[in-house]
């Protein structure tokens, strides 16, 4: 076992401390850190052993299990443990086959039954460019016929520092750099050097903080007719993967579609919905 030295800046993480870290982070999260992942989960919370002034990651971890403030503290190791890499209009071909394919096939369907809604979630929507990017897609199909339709896209995230990020809406031009120039010049505004998304599509969206582990919370998130969650389970292992893919299936309306991240794959995690190929993408339709 390596000795643990006497400053933060140098505590090293033993075997032992990260199990149970990353024990307690899973249990509480569903975040899974497999055995090759100790150097990037030190690396990660030694900045919690900084903030909260602590030499060793044996006190971290008591302060997690027994402080009266683990609540508060929890957040912060979240927002430590998450990577929040986005942009919008990210993964293109998956893009264009929802606003080419998948959107108007579920507008389409709600008209014909008299029911001018639509409910979209992101789910791990990070710093607001996956919800903005569907609010601003809705709003090119729908043009003026916006007024007509009851929208409104929910977006959640396990970390509060990317939830503050996206409530401010502004972002830098990297960010943008996949936004066409005319949808750049309709729904941003310069702040700076860099750009505020317009209050017609903020207003669009409703960023809530969200644990997936909360099984209660997303069991409450029904009636969706398409779900983002994309790179989300990537972090998961495959026991939690299937819990929370049985619950976005649960979470859509017949017919609804979940789009994940391109790397990512429901083989051998869930056969209930049905593959869909769109050109250069794949979606995930609840029949």
């Amino acid at each position: 076992m390596s000795e643990l030295r006497t400053s933060a800046g140098t505590a090293q993480m033993t075997d032992d401390n990260f199990r149970l870290l990353r024990d307690f982070i899973y249990e509480h999260s569903g975040i899974y850190f497999s055995d090759t992942k100790k150097a990037q989960l030190e690396n990660r919370l030694m900045l919690r052993l900084r903030a909260n002034n602590l030499t060793d990651y044996d006190k971290y971890y008591y302060m997690l299990k027994y402080d009266p403030q683990a609540s508060k503290e929890m957040r912060s190791l979240f927002d430590s443990v998450t990577t929040n890499e986005t942009s919008f209009f990210r993964s293109p071909p998956q893009i264009q086959a929802f606003q080419e394919k998948a959107l108007p096939e579920l507008m389409n369907n709600r008209e014909n039954i008299g029911e001018k809604t639509l409910r979209l979630w992101s789910a791990g929507c990070s710093t607001g460019d996956e919800p903005y990017t569907m609010a601003i897609i809705v709003k090119e199909l729908l043009q003026e016929r916006l007024s007509e339709w009851d929208v409104k896209i929910f977006a959640s995230d396990i970390s509060e520092k990317a939830l503050r990020s996206a409530r401010s809406a502004t972002y830098n031009e990297y960010t943008l750099r996949s936004v066409p120039p005319e949808i750049k010049k309709k729904y941003f505004v310069p702040d700076g050097s860099q750009y505020k998304i317009n209050d017609e599509i903020r207003m669009l969206v409703e960023l809530q903080y969200l644990n997936f582990n909360d099984s209660k919370r997303v069991r409450l998130m029904r009636g969706f007719d398409a779900i983002f969650c994309r790179n989300v389970l990537i972090y998961f292992d495959d026991t939690a993967k299937k819990r929370f893919v049985s619950q976005l299936y649960d979470n859509l309306n017949p017919g609804g579609y979940l789009f994940i991240g391109h790397s990512e794959s429901l083989h051998n995690i869930s056969r209930a919905f049905k593959l869909v190929h769109f050109p250069g993408a794949l979606g995930y339709k609840k029949e």
